[in-house]
């Protein structure tokens, strides 16, 4: 079975990483670097939460990852305000508004269920 969270927040991170790249052109190292740790770490979260041995460790992991695309949403958008750079940003903040509702759904809805 095909995960769609699993999928777009692999795609995310690969975009991250690119991202990453561009900005550090640009010179800007810091946020840079907090986005990389955070964009990078929802996907991974995600893979654990795969192999989680419970619903609650499940849960654990796909909140952490939530977290994480959170943390990532809020770097993205300091860099989008604060103009540190002139990549368009918008995109990425889409698509981390996208993986925060997916996150959601499932942490919701997995709960629901074990309750």
């Amino acid at each position: 079975m095909k995960s769609i969270v699993k999928e777009k927040s692999f795609q995310f991170a690969l975009s991250i990483v690119a991202l990453y790249k561009k900005l550090i052109n640009d010179n800007e190292y810091v946020i840079s670097k907090q986005l990389l740790r955070s964009g990078t770490s929802i996907g991974a979260n995600v893979e654990e939460a795969q192999a989680a041995q419970s619903g609650k460790e499940f849960i654990s992991k796909m909140s952490i990852a939530s977290k994480e695309a959170r943390e990532s949403n809020y770097w993205l958008r300091l860099l989008n305000e604060s103009q540190l750079t002139k990549i368009n940003l918008e995109n990425y903040i889409k698509d981390s508004e996208e993986i925060i509702k997916l996150l959601t759904s499932i942490v919701k809805t997995t709960q629901q269920k074990l309750n």
